[in-house]
């Protein structure tokens, strides 16, 4: 892919390059390509966790995406219609690799006095605040080395933006234990991410 030269915008216009797809036009094929390749890529390694297998989701995405063209109506933008897409591949890969992903492994913490307790004291949650794009980088590195069943979850969740119940749907578990694998693996990232902001507030407080 990264041999491929081409202006992007020939087909600026989504709707222009959609319709250049549909027609099998080569250069629109590329600039689909070149344009959606390295977002997908990042869901997929989100997803998946591991660079070979996110590049072959990528792959299987594309290929997906270029077969089911005909049957695209058009509803949503076609990074929202790769993104679900490239999904579905991510999680086929995963039931693939573990047939269930096991509560078990990742411990009962259903209670909320019990995640307070572990949680370390810090001013910013991962998950909800984005101080900037190196910290949004260091979240997604951190996602990424997460265990399969915490970051499947928080992944769908949280960048997804699937609701408890659809998230329940995809895995094949109970919302209650979405939300306890959500819970830890929020809690995980902090931890992962601890030392990082306590450097950004000691920085803070010196600029102060």
């Amino acid at each position: 892919m990264s041999g491929l030269s081409i202006d992007l915008s020939l087909y600026d216009d989504e709707e222009a390059l959609l319709a250049g797809l549909r027609r099998g036009d080569p250069d629109a094929c590329t600039c689909f390509v070149k344009r959606f390749a390295p977002l997908v890529y990042a869901r997929a390694l989100n997803l998946v966790g591991d660079a070979d297998e996110a590049e072959n989701v990528l792959q299987t995405t594309f290929i997906k995406a270029c077969a089911a063209l005909p049957e695209y109506t058009g509803a949503g933008s076609l990074r929202s219609w790769l993104y679900r897409i490239a999904s579905n591949e991510g999680l086929m890969l995963l039931r693939q690799k573990r047939a269930q992903l096991d509560l078990d492994e990742i411990g009962d913490l259903s209670s909320e006095t019990s995640l307070s307790q572990l949680a370390p004291r810090w001013a910013v949650d991962p998950a909800r605040t984005v101080l900037d794009e190196e910290l949004r980088r260091e979240i997604m590195q951190a996602i990424t080395t997460l265990p399969d069943a915490l970051r499947v979850v928080i992944v769908l969740r949280d960048i997804e933006h699937l609701s408890t119940e659809e998230t329940a749907r995809q895995l094949g578990i109970s919302p209650a234990a979405v939300k306890v694998r959500l819970h830890r693996a929020r809690l995980r990232l902090r931890e992962l991410l601890a030392r990082y902001v306590e450097a950004v507030e000691e920085q803070r407080d010196v600029d102060q």
